[in-house]
């Protein structure tokens, strides 16, 4: 099983694949630059630098949202137009899941936080929990809180609710960091910064995990997850909104 992983959905625009429990390749950049200068440029390398036959692939996984607005844009355009033109399914992992992972088998909740501007981050609470089935190794990530968009103060208040050691990774670290040190009132710590960031390594991981329990899509069906409106909508619904409200 070879599969193809994508991730642009914040900062990083990472590309990598794995081959059943092998990372053959991947390449990260966190650049001032558009991920659609970046993406397919890095994928044409990895396929330069490990001599990748595309028609070998068994699928792509993405970052599938939440995350910037055009990040997720051209991830799943990048996506869809690999999976159409290879006649392979897409798998679509959420974005706050392949973070988390990069923790695999902490002890401690995980929380991904993205920033997700406006005062709010894009956030959900994982934990690792050890396999009681003989038959398979490690651990599997359990969500403990869905991913959703609310703002650091609300997320805070969840975890000290949970009363766990919380590890933080995410862009949103910086950030919200001294935010943080107010209002946590379990303990707390950040990951390194080799582990804070997408990796789509991370998403391929997983991805190996969906593709095995039949968790893909069809290339055409793929749409990215949101959670939110982008800033343009927001701006003409509340144009039609004030429109309403002078009539």
């Amino acid at each position: 099983m070879k599969i193809l992983a994508l991730d642009s959905s914040g900062l990083v625009a990472s590309v990598a694949i794995v081959e059943d429990d092998d990372l053959i390749a991947e390449y990260d950049i966190q650049y001032k630059k558009t991920h659609s200068q970046t993406l397919l440029p890095m994928l044409d390398e990895i396929k330069k630098m490990i001599d990748l036959d595309m028609s070998a692939l068994d699928a792509v996984a993405l970052a599938a949202g939440p995350g910037s607005f055009t990040g997720l844009r051209i991830g799943s355009a990048t996506a869809k137009g690999l999976g159409l033109a290879l006649g392979i399914p897409l798998i679509e992992i959420p974005t706050l899941e392949g973070l988390a992972y990069n923790l695999y088998g902490a002890r401690e909740y995980i929380c991904p936080i993205m920033d997700a501007r406006r005062g709010q981050v894009y956030t959900g609470v994982y934990e690792f929990i050890k396999n009681e089935d003989l038959e398979k190794d490690g651990y599997r990530l359990q969500e403990v809180e869905s991913q959703c968009a609310v703002g650091i103060e609300e997320i805070a208040a969840r975890l000290n609710r949970l009363g766990k050691e919380v590890i933080f990774l995410g862009d949103g670290v910086p950030v919200f960091r001294e935010q943080l040190r107010l209002l946590m009132e379990v303990p707390y710590h950040f990951a390194p910064a080799h582990l804070n960031r997408q990796r789509a390594a991370s998403v391929a991981a997983i991805g190996g995990i969906y593709y095995k329990s039949g968790k893909i899509v069809d290339a055409r069906d793929h749409a990215p997850i949101y959670l939110r409106l982008s800033q343009a909508e927001r701006e003409r619904s509340e144009k039609e909104h004030e429109s309403k409200s002078e009539k």
